[in-house]
């Protein structure tokens, strides 16, 4: 890669994983406040689609949206955004910011088996090698083998989030550049997500709840406001455009490699502001993860690059 993008992409790659992570915090702080996860959701994505709406009208004039495209958006917007950040938020009423994220982080481990049902090809050892890795780091997770157990509710919730953020990186053109301007995908997701969250808030498949009026971050009460422009602007809009920044001047693997530093920032925010220290054993086990993630990458840049130089006949 040129070093020149390197230095232009990294930044913003980190500031995209940065205020991903203080998305936990931000959210924690209005559940423990009494607010639903449906009303916490909500407030992120529309909120972030309020915003980001003149976007999505300008680039909508100015390219149009085929088919395809709208296809795309939808999913985009059901599961990449409303269904991603709702399930999350949801593990949040259950599990410590540091094992959300942990979980959400197991898509690439589910990546690998969906492919390997689709296809029937069973994936390289090292593949394989990353799986096993992540898996035992789970269990470090979840501390099976300890006294206290983590709450199964929470679990299934984080690993929803993992499922949603695995049809983010199967839709077409979702992480890369596609015929589509990524500024209209993501814009046009916070409204498709705003609109389907609104909808199941009403018909109250997700209970919008409004809790109290402040929240305690690093242990000053503040105002749901505050908190609700700090998740919309900083872990919403920020991170969203950040990361499409990055991946537009780094390597998509480069860039998916940067992002496993969300889990370390996560960890860090919620120390810092909502007072969660994840145990030994779970930072075992998330140290494991983290590992076999990597090992999982490592494999898939080594896999694309043999078939660059070797193309099938």
């Amino acid at each position: 890669m040129n070093p020149t993008a390197l230095t232009r992409g990294l930044p913003w790659a980190l500031i995209s994983a940065a205020t991903f992570g203080f998305s936990g915090p931000l959210g924690s702080s209005l559940l423990e406040a009494g607010w639903s996860s449906g009303a916490t959701t909500l407030l992120r994505i529309a909120g972030a689609a309020v915003l980001m709406l003149p976007v999505a009208l300008v680039l909508l004039r100015r390219h149009g949206m085929a088919v395809d495209s709208a296809r795309t958006v939808l999913a985009y917007g059901v599961f990449a955004v409303a269904g991603a950040q709702l399930c999350f938020f949801y593990a949040l009423q259950h599990l410590s910011v540091g094992v959300a994220l942990l979980l959400e982080f197991l898509a690439p481990v589910l990546l690998v088996g969906w492919t390997w049902f689709r296809t029937r090809r069973t994936p390289s050892a090292t593949t394989f090698g990353g799986c096993m890795l992540a898996l035992v780091g789970l269990a470090f997770v979840v501390d099976v083998f300890g006294p206290s157990r983590v709450d199964l509710v929470g679990i299934v919730w984080g690993l929803a989030a993992a499922v949603c953020v695995c049809v983010y990186f199967l839709l077409p053109g979702g992480t890369g550049e596609g015929s589509m301007p990524p500024l209209l995908m993501i814009s046009g997701g916070m409204v498709v997500g705003a609109v389907l969250l609104t909808v199941t808030g009403l018909t109250g498949i997700t209970p919008l709840r409004a809790g109290a009026g402040t929240g305690v971050l690093g242990g000053i009460e503040m105002s749901w406001v505050l908190i609700g422009a700090m998740l919309v602007v900083i872990s919403t809009v920020v991170s969203y455009v950040a990361g499409v920044v990055a991946i537009r001047r780094l390597d998509t693997r480069v860039a998916s490699f940067v992002g496993l530093s969300e889990v370390l920032f996560g960890v860090l925010a919620a120390w810092l502001l909502v007072s969660q220290v994840p145990t030994l054993t779970q930072l075992i086990g998330g140290v494991l993860i983290l590992a076999g993630i990597v090992v999982i990458r490592r494999a898939e840049v080594r896999t694309v690059a043999l078939a660059e130089i070797v193309p099938s006949p």
